[in-house]
Parts: C-alpha cells; sequence; structure tokens
C-alpha cells in the first residue's frame, strides 16, 4: 500500500457517503435505490476501491438509521461484493456480483427488518442494484478506462 493506494481508497470511500447522505431518502429503507452502489463496480479497475467501499458503506449504514443489520449486513455484503467484482473483473460476474450479493443479503435482512415478503425484497434490492450497476457503474468504467483514469 502507498499513498495513492490509500488516498484512492480515501476519495471511494467519500463519494460513496456524500451520495448515499445526499440522496438519503431513495438510499434507506426497505424499497431503496442507492445511487452510490454504481461505485461498486470500481474493483474492476482500483483493487483499493475494496478497501473504499467498505469503509463508505460502514460510515454510511451507521448513522443511515436501520442499526446493527445494515451496519454489519451491509458492510458485510459490499466487502464480499467488492472482493467478487475484483476476483471476476475481467468477465461479466464483475458487474453481477454485487447485484446479486446486495440483492441476498441486504434484501434478506430488509424483509425481516421491515416485515416485508423475502423474495419480494430479494427482487426488489436485485433490480434496482441491478439498473444503478448497469446504467451508471458500466458507463463509468468506460469512461475511467477510455480516459485512463
Amino acid at each position: 500500500m502507498n499513498t495513492h493506494f490509500i488516498l484512492r481508497a480515501t476519495m471511494i470511500a467519500a463519494l460513496y457517503i456524500s451520495i448515499t447522505y445526499a440522496l438519503a431518502p431513495i438510499s434507506y429503507g426497505p424499497l431503496q435505490f442507492r445511487l452510490s452502489e454504481a461505485l461498486t463496480v470500481l474493483p474492476i479497475l482500483y483493487p483499493e476501491a475494496i478497501y473504499g467501499l467498505f469503509i463508505g458503506t460502514l460510515i454510511a449504514n451507521i448513522f443511515g438509521g436501520l442499526g446493527v443489520w445494515d451496519i454489519f449486513g451491509g458492510s458485510l455484503a459490499t466487502l464480499i461484493a467488492a472482493w467478487l467484482t475484483y476476483r471476476f473483473r475481467s468477465t461479466i460476474w464483475a458487474y453481477v456480483s454485487p447485484i446479486i450479493v446486495n440483492a441476498f443479503i441486504v434484501g434478506g435482512y430488509l424483509s425481516i427488518l421491515y416485515a416485508m415478503p423475502f423474495w419480494f425484497t430479494i427482487l426488489s434490492i436485485g433490480f434496482s442494484e441491478a439498473i444503478i450497476v448497469f446504467a451508471i457503474g458500466y458507463p463509468l468504467i468506460l469512461v475511467l478506462k477510455k480516459y485512463k483514469l
């Protein structure tokens, strides 16, 4: 780890937190559309994004109001998804990993916390995650690759 690595991880964490808080009404709850999840594809290009996303999610969820479930469950989901994204970075699974992981882990505990039907919550989280990953995250990766940022 060098200064550049730590700085980029910190910037990713700060971006995740800022976007999540700026859009708090749609970032938290049983039906969410967390635009900061577009950053979950960054491990495709930057391994340090794994740390930045984990820390960003952890901090965003500490102040998100869902308590221990979201702090630990959401942060763990992000850590797993980020590692899988990095691991499968040259395949479509890099984009699919955060969708599946968040759908089942986050959707699972949200269905319990809000007493909502399990499969409805899983599909809702998965659908919103898929829209964000493919509509924002994928183009973000293309731009970063093109300009070698």
